[in-house]
């Protein structure tokens, strides 16, 4: 399975993918990763004929940007088209270039929580639980069919950034489940909606994890 990782931070979760690769754990080969931040760390993770990043700020627009990307992503042929941190709102006709083979996570239970500021959204609410998905993209931000999400409780204690780090240990071996199901060809998007072994998913698949 041939992978193009959209990344603008750090890069945790593509190192996780990387992980599991090297470990013989999903049978994937990143052919690109792909940056709107050149000072992205998550591009140092490979070596440098993977990577490609411009700034986004050169460009006139954001369809200016997102052709320029898409011409790159569909240069390395990939099977599957991941969003791991990527920070930038992809434009429609980006999402319909890579229409069903387009995944994002997210870290929240969609559909609560959309956008930015999940973290602290799910403390404002008085949430009890909180997580991570992996989603097919949509142009609509963070409304494609969820495939699977994993849960934990939100402890009294916690604050945003405490939060954001208990998430990001259940989003490493979420995104890395659902990839593994991709390379076996295990899912699909038909007619918006998540399918697994050709059945529809009515509700995303809730997997849980050893915590991090």
């Amino acid at each position: 399975m041939r992978l193009a990782v959209l990344a603008s931070g750090r890069g945790s979760n593509l190192q996780a993918i990387l992980d599991a690769i090297a470990a013989g754990t999903l049978d994937a080969e990143i052919v690109g990763v792909f940056s709107d931040k050149p000072t992205a760390q998550a591009l140092r993770r490979v070596p440098e004929p993977l990577r490609w990043s411009r700034n986004a700020k050169d460009y006139p627009n954001r369809a200016a940007f997102d052709a320029e990307l898409a011409t790159a992503v569909a240069a390395t042929r990939p099977d599957w088209v991941v969003c791991a941190g990527y920070m930038r709102i992809l434009g429609d006709a980006f999402v319909q270039r890579f229409r069903g083979h387009l995944l994002n996570i997210h870290p929240s239970l969609l559909p609560r929580h959309r956008g930015l500021r999940t973290h602290a959204g799910a403390l404002a609410a008085g949430d009890g639980e909180h997580g991570a998905s992996v989603h097919f993209v949509v142009p609509e931000l963070d409304a494609g069919a969820v495939i699977a999400q994993a849960a934990l409780p939100v402890l009294a204690t916690d604050t945003p950034e405490s939060l954001a780090a208990r998430v990001l240990r259940l989003e490493h071996p979420l995104l890395v489940a659902v990839l593994q199901m991709a390379a076996a060809g295990r899912i699909t998007e038909q007619a918006a909606q998540a399918t697994l072994d050709g059945q529809p998913l009515f509700t995303p698949l809730r997997l849980e994890f050893a915590p991090g």
